[in-house]
């Protein structure tokens, strides 16, 4: 698995290394509250975007992530983020996490799409045997989400961490295996050609 930084692109969205010089764009669109609701740690000031970014940006140097940007390809627009991280290169497995999209365009195709894009990147580029994610057990959208992509629940660990407000969270995680992946291409394919 050769990690490093790359460009997807798809027909709604672009995967983009992430970098300082979307700073400004993705404080445009993603300090509202409700888009952190989820995270364990809210980003809600352009300081703490810095810091997002920044922490990012150094485990991609560290060799554990590869965070990217999402743009919107009509407007060229940065309108989100998300990144592969808990590379495990031996065992070739990764984690796909850390996603966030502006209120706007959660609940279109961008999500969909950088899913799928990051998908196949893991699979047919690293030729990774599983991809991973993770949610909180109360976020039910992001559950069914990943449900619809074709991921599978695989189970609860409870107390998993703890959030910015306190709370223990339960993290249920969810996995794609690479026998699954030519189903899950070709459902995800259909549905964003519809």
């Amino acid at each position: 698995m050769l990690i490093e930084p790359a460009t997807l692109e798809g027909q709604h969205v672009r995967l983009e290394p992430l970098s300082l010089a979307h700073l400004a764009g993705l404080c445009e669109v993603g300090l509202e509250e409700e888009i952190w609701r989820w995270m364990p740690q809210p980003v809600r000031t352009p300081e703490e975007m810095r810091a997002f970014i920044e922490a990012a940006v150094k485990a991609q140097a560290e060799g554990t992530a590869l965070p990217f940007a999402t743009i919107e390809l009509l407007s060229g627009r940065a309108i989100g983020s998300t990144r592969f991280f808990a590379i495990e290169r031996v065992h070739r497995r990764v984690e796909i996490g850390w996603t966030w999209l502006a209120l706007k365009w959660q609940r279109s195709a961008a999500n969909t799409e950088a899913k799928y894009l990051m998908l196949r990147h893991a699979f047919e580029n690293w030729g990774c045997m599983r991809v991973e994610f993770k949610t909180d057990s109360l976020n039910d959208r992001s559950r069914a989400a990943l449900l619809r992509i074709g991921a599978k629940e695989e189970g609860t660990l409870r107390n998993h961490m703890v959030t910015a407000s306190g709370r223990n969270r339960h993290s249920v995680y969810y996995a794609i295996l690479g026998s699954e992946w030519p189903t899950v291409k070709a459902e995800l394919t259909r549905r964003l050609h519809r």
